[in-house]
Parts: C-alpha cells; structure tokens; sequence
C-alpha cells in the first residue's frame, strides 16, 4: 500500500514538473516576443478584439500557475487552474478548426513546431494530464463516507470548470467576432489564400482601368487618351487599337469606359460623351452640355453619375446625367456632408458597380462612405474601421486670387477602393493596432466591407514593386487586378473574402 502510495506521488510530481515547464517555456517565450504574440493573437479570428488584455492575461496566468505548482499548499488550486486553462487552449483550437471563417499562423513557441491539428492532440494529452493530477492528489484520511464524497467532489469540481472554460472561450469567440465586423477598434485580420498570381510590365505608367468584360481587361492611357490596350485575364497583350472620334475638343481629362461590347469616352472638362462599339472603336457623339464634372461612371447606356461642384454653393456635389433625346441632369446636393468647406474635406473617391446597381463614395480624409442606389438615393452611411472622423484639413483662403487650398498636408485615412457586387475595397492609408509597421514600408493594406451587413471582412496586402506603391485596382468576383507603377498584376482572393459575396 505504501508502495502504491509512493508511485502515485511520484507520478504527481511529474506531471507537476511536465506543466511547469510547459507553462514556463510558453509565458516566457510569449514575454520574449511579446510584440510579435500581440499582433498573432489580433489575427486570431476568436480574440481579435481582446488581443490586448489577452496578450498580459495569458502570460501572467501561465507564470503565476508554474509558481504555485511548485508550492505543495497551492498545488491543487493550481491543478485546477491549469486543467481550466488546457480545456481553454484546447476548446479555442477545436473552434477555430471547426466554426472559424479562416485559420491563422501559428501563436508562437511550441505552435510553430506544430499544425493546428497535432496541438489540438497535444492540449488534449496535458488536459488529460492535469484531470489525473487532481485525481490521484492525497484525499484527506477520513471515514469512507467523507473519503468517498471528497473524491466524488473532485469530479464535480473538473467538470465545472471545463464547462466554464468552454462556455468562456464560446463567449469570447462571439462577442469578438461581432465587435470585429461592427464595433472594431481598429483591429485588422489578415487570413490567408490572397496571393499574387501574374505580373506583367506594361510599357508605360500612365495607364489606368477602363473595365474588364468577356474576360478581357481594358486599359486606358492618361497620356494619350485615344490609344487602347486590351489584355486577358492571365495578363497577356491581346490588342491594341487607336480610337476614332471626330471632336477636336476632347481634353486630357477624358476617361474611357468599357462595358460588354460598348466603349464611352467621357470628358467632364468640355462636358462631352461618345460612345461607340468596341468591333471597330469609332466613337460617336451623344451629348455635349455645359456641366463641368469629374469621376464620371457609367450607368448604362444613357445615364452617367459624377461629381461636381455647385456654383452657387461652391460647395462639391453628386448628380445623374441622363444624355438620351431630352438631356436632364438631377443633382444630389445632401450626400457630401461638408465639416470645414465642402471642397477639399469632402474630396474623395466615387464608384458604381453594375451587379448591385449600387454607388459607393469614399472620403479620403474621414473614416466614413456612403453607398446610395443607382439613381444616387441615400441608402446608408457607414464608416471603415479607423478611428479618423473628423477630417485634419486646414483650408486657406487667398483673398487677391479668389482662391481656396490646402494650408497643410491632410491626413489620408482612405486613398483607393473598388467595389464588386456587396464587397467594398479599400486601399487604407492609417495604420491599425498590433500590426507590423515594416509591412506598411512593403506594401499597401486593402480592408474588405460587406455591405449588405454593414462589416469589416478582413485585409490582405498588394506589395509593393521596385518601391513603386499601388496606384489604381480593380476586382472582378475571386481576382483583384493592380496597376504598381508599370506593373500589371494580379492577385487571387481566398476563400475568407469570396466567402461574403452574396
């Protein structure tokens, strides 16, 4: 009996040791790159929104647990507290391989020698571990009665606390998701499966999108506003054409835009849009009026929307164009919301997509867009996941020129988007919580919206090429398209992204 007594004491002591060292080993490799375990546990798609306090809690827990192992009065509080915090570690991992929108890297120390799956085996093993530990304790030498309802209390007390650290973790898992998608403090996730796919350089810089159809991608020249490059989607030149329009007013501000077999040539400087047929690429004359505007897009084939400023007002504005036998323009002069002048505070970004038939705008200095129907009635506002909403823009007024301008610098918090069906793209300009800040010296953060519910997806870098930054891109359904000085590239979407597409 004595024997049997002393085995089971030796095989405490193990355990003990075996948890100690786990718990050292894992506190104060996490302590050593704290920096680094920070920004993993902000990708995690369970505690995202708790990395910070989870970050100190977890590494003063398995520290302060390795100590009272070691003291024989606090050993069976502490084999308690570790057998809770494996069924945590282990209830987090099973989630995160079952009901989680992506799987993260690894969390550091003993997780980089390990996949997601062989950690998932090895929390199970130490859970095990731990429950035997409190089990095979020393239960006080009473009558059997007591002796029996002691041991009976142990089995109550481990399955209480694998329920609470279940029903802990599940917690956490649901509230940080929802204060991801639509209380985010700023907090980014960056799943994996976007990836760079072709690369192909083009000949000049100035080239810009005109549209994708039929699995070919348009390009337009800033430069030479006639001139037409045709690609497919592996990047591969196809053609190039000149087009044909007899105007000899056209300026340098003119856009083209491809739709289906459709090509339109707008100009808001000299107030004039052809169309023509992409078969030959002759342009013809379909309207010319007195409306100065800029950003024009495409909303079929007799109606345009752009933005414009009000002359009266001098104040930026969004209107609708229809150029069909009786012209009639609608402006919307209640969209751009103005905080210091209404010109440059409300600058921004304008996009039209045709599978939603929706408008989005994006204000480049304010954490805030606007999305409205196709004929620019206000569906809702909403913000990006930043914390800038009210714009840094200092406005100076030159009295002898009549003029307005920009003071100072301001602070870009949005600078590109793309919109495709419900998911908004945006390329942002402010860096976020836990995140590396030499990635932002290597590439540009694109953050995804899902409007249909109004939440943040998540981000995925475009890097940059011969330290030349994203200048223009484009989605089509599961592939982003990215002009990078003159570099044509393509990215894949994973599966956290295309997911959301309704």
């Amino acid at each position: 009996m004595k024997s049997h007594t002393n085995l089971k004491s030796i095989i405490l002591e193990l355990i003990c040791l075996l948890l100690v060292l786990l718990f050292v080993y894992a506190g104060v490799s996490k302590m050593l790159d704290f920096e680094n375990f920070q920004i993993q546990l902000a990708q995690s798609p369970l505690l995202s929104s708790f990395a910070g306090i989870i970050s100190w809690g977890v590494i003063i827990s398995e520290l302060l647990i390795s100590v009272l192992l070691l003291i024989k009065k606090t050993r069976i509080t502490a084999l308690y507290f570790s057998f809770g915090m494996m069924i945590m570690f282990t209830t987090y991992i099973y989630i995160i391989l079952n009901y989680s929108s992506f799987i993260p890297c690894s969390c550091g120390g003993i997780l980089e020698k390990l996949n997601w799956k062989e950690h998932l085996v090895f929390n199970i093993f130490f859970v095990m571990l731990s429950g035997a530990a409190i089990l095979i304790v020393p239960l006080k030498e009473t009558a059997t009665t007591f002796f029996r309802k002691e041991r009976n209390n142990r089995y109550f007390s481990l399955t209480i606390c694998a329920l609470i650290a279940v029903v802990l973790i599940t917690g956490l898992f649901i509230k940080s998701e929802n204060m991801m998608q639509y209380d985010n403090s700023f907090i980014r996730r960056y799943p994996q499966g976007t990836e760079k796919k072709f690369d192909t350089e083009l000949q000049y810089n100035s080239f810009y999108f005109s549209g994708i159809s039929n699995n070919k991608i348009y390009l337009g020249n800033t430069s030479n506003p006639l001139l037409v490059n045709v690609l497919d989607t592996m990047l591969r030149s196809i053609s190039k054409h000149e087009i044909t329009v007899k105007n000899d007013l056209l300026s340098t501000a003119v856009r083209l835009k491809v739709i289906d077999s459709s090509f339109y040539l707008v100009d808001g400087n000299v107030s004039s849009i052809f169309k023509g047929s992409i078969a030959n690429w002759k342009a013809r004359y379909k309207w010319n009026g007195s409306i100065r505007f800029s950003q024009p897009q495409v909303i079929d084939s007799l109606n345009i929307s752009f933005r414009t400023v009000d002359k009266r007002s001098i104040q930026s504005e969004l209107g609708t164009l229809y150029f069909g036998s009786s012209p009639k323009a609608i402006m919307k002069s209640d969209l751009l919301q103005k905080q210091v002048d209404g010109i440059f505070d409300v600058d921004g970004r304008f996009y039209y997509d045709f599978h939603s038939q929706r408008h989005v705008y994006i204000y480049y200095y304010r954490n805030e867009f606007i999305v409205a129907d196709q004929k620019l009635n206000l569906i809702f506002r909403s913000n990006t996941i930043d914390t800038i909403s009210t714009e840094k823009v200092k406005v100076a007024y030159i009295k002898s020129r009549g003029e307005k301008k920009l003071a100072a610098p301001p602070v870009t918090v949005n600078k590109l988007g793309a919109l495709n069906k419900n998911l908004l793209f945006i390329n942002s300009g402010i860096i976020g919580k836990y995140e590396d800040k030499k990635m932002w010296s290597q590439a540009s953060i694109i953050d995804v919206y899902n409007l249909n519910n109004r939440s943040y997806v998540s981000s995925f870098y475009i890097y940059h090429i011969k330290n030349e930054k994203l200048k223009n891109f484009i989605v089509q359904d599961k592939q982003l398209y990215a002009l990078i000085g003159n570099h044509l590239v393509s990215y894949g979407l994973g599966n956290a992204i295309t997911n959301h597409y309704k």
